[in-house]
Parts: structure tokens; sequence; C-alpha cells
């Protein structure tokens, strides 16, 4: 699943009104939208989804900020995804983050860092199926 990446819109993306703008940075990139829907994640869904992270010390204040508002999670498509997504959107820390990417753009801090993106392929395939559905992946792709 090389080809194939989640990204999250995260609440303060959505809050800023800023999810056309980001949508069309991903789009520009030559990436292809497979899906994409709001949602508002409770507690259990946000901790397993990072599910990694719980034994690290900013575990509960992630899980608060990801269930603090909507979000957008969008499945995408592109040749190298992984890699090039991460490139897109920049570092953690958007003061770090390479100029153009996402998080330099539009992010104010390591924790309200408006997107995610996945770490690995088959942390795509795992994240994309946390949101998507097989029925919902294939009925959007024509399938």
């Amino acid at each position: 699943m090389n080809n194939k990446t989640l990204a999250i819109l995260k609440p303060d993306c959505v809050k800023k009104n800023l999810i056309g703008q980001v949508v069309n940075k991903i789009q520009d990139a030559g990436f292809k939208v497979n899906a994409m829907k709001m949602v508002k994640l409770t507690p259990d869904s946000a901790k397993g989804f990072y599910e990694v992270h719980k034994e690290r010390p900013f575990f509960n204040d992630l899980i608060a900020y990801m269930t603090s508002g909507p979000c957008v999670p969008i499945a995408l498509e592109k040749e190298n995804a992984v890699e090039d997504f991460r490139k897109l959107i920049g570092s953690t820390d958007p003061t770090k983050a390479a100029d153009g990417t996402i998080r330099k753009l539009f992010a104010e801090s390591i924790q309200e860092n408006i997107v995610h993106g996945s770490d690995s392929g088959e942390n795509a395939a795992k994240e994309i199926l946390h949101f998507f559905s097989r029925k919902e992946l294939l009925e959007i792709n024509g399938f």
C-alpha cells in the first residue's frame, strides 16, 4: 500500500476554516482523494487511533485536542504517497518546517499542527481502515 496514505485535517484546521486551502495544496501536489468525510472523534476512537503514543507524556493532551472539534480524515493516493505527503506537510514543529509546507503556512504549534500524515505504508493501511470501511472505499472508487 505504498501508494496510499491517510491525512487528517485536525480540529485547528477545521476551526480556522482552512479545509479548502489545505485540500487544494494536497491536490496541487498530485494526490488523488479516494475518500473524505468530517467526523468528531470520541475519546475511545482517538485513543485507539493514537494507541502507539499511549506511553508518551503528551498522550492525554493529544486525545483532548483531537476530540475538541471535528476533523477531516482523507484517504489519499499517489506514487510514494507516504513519503511525498510527509514532505508536503513538513515538520511536526511548524517553526522547523520547510517553507511552502502545509505546517509552515498554516500551523501554530507542535500540538496544533493542522494535519496528520501516516508515517509508513503499513500504518497508512491501518489508519485508512480506522476511518473508512472497505465498502466505503470500494463504492467511492467505482468497484
